[in-house]
């Protein structure tokens, strides 16, 4: 785990984010507004589906809120205070910005992909969309599979709220899908394998996505394949130090309290060698 500098805050070179999902109900902004205010970095990646485009054009299911707002303007200061390099790749939920890429203001740049080295390994970024059959040619399955997704969560959700009253863990119900439901498992594993292909027939040594909800950090047939994860269920960003290793850090609600807890805020899944 990086050090702490003197403002008590955890220092990396990059942090990736994605799928936070702003505009729904079931978006933890106030958790990942929570994480970036105790982290610096030189580079923050947006990977995709930050801003729920297609939830807020619904009537009355998106709506914009006051923390929504405080997202960004932490993003503001980042920027502003600490000279972070602020890269927003466009997501299909957020596939207004096709508009706008590539854009680049000041050290804000929107784009629809991107290329990263790091300890000179070269790295495709990407949300990863273009790459899913089902948002690319079926636009209207990956809707009403976005649909069944949100009744899930607030199933999910009313089920946790029991389980909370009886002392008992938060349970996710769509993760538990993803690990035993064959069809989930074979989507995954599906997803990894094109987006390692492309890497490969780019001459990249890894890649970078998020879309799936499924943070990943291993190593595909010699390519390193990282997935952020999401802010909906997880909690999951991936972080590189100064020294070039990868990481995924899974944020833990318990510790947000409790400033003796404060190390614990960060969990650390030891990356694939």
């Amino acid at each position: 785990m990086e050090k702490r500098d003197i403002q008590n805050r955890f220092n990396y070179r990059t942090i990736v984010l994605s799928d936070i999902h702003l505009g729904t109900t079931h978006s933890k902004v106030d958790q990942v507004s929570d994480f970036l205010s105790r982290v610096n970095c030189d580079r923050l990646i947006l990977n995709g589906d930050i801003i729920d485009g297609w939830s807020l054009q619904k009537f009355g299911t998106g709506r914009w809120k006051a923390e929504h707002t405080r997202f960004f303007k932490i993003l503001m200061k980042m920027m502003e205070n600490y000279g972070t390099e602020v890269i927003y790749v466009r997501g299909n939920h957020d596939d207004f910005l096709d508009n706008l890429a590539p854009l680049q203001f000041a050290n804000l740049k929107i784009v629809k992909d991107y290329m990263l080295e790091s300890n000179g390994r070269h790295y495709f970024v990407t949300h990863g969309d273009v790459f899913d059959k089902v948002t690319t040619q079926m636009k209207w399955m990956a809707k009403l599979g976005d649909l069944g997704y949100t009744f899930l969560l607030w199933m999910n959700s009313k089920y946790n709220q029991w389980r909370i009253k009886r002392g008992k863990p938060y349970y996710s119900l769509s993760q538990e899908i993803k690990q035993k439901v064959k069809s989930a498992v074979s989507y995954i594993s599906d997803f990894e394998k094109v987006l390692v292909d492309f890497a490969r027939n780019r001459q990249c040594e890894g890649v970078i996505c998020g879309h799936i909800h499924h943070p990943e950090n291993k190593m595909i047939d010699g390519i390193h394949y990282l997935n952020s994860g999401d802010w909906v269920e997880t909690l999951s960003a991936l972080t590189e130090d100064k020294d070039g290793n990868w990481n995924v850090f899974l944020y833990t609600q318990e510790a947000m309290n409790d400033s003796t807890e404060q190390e614990k805020v960060l969990t650390l899944i030891p990356a694939a060698s």
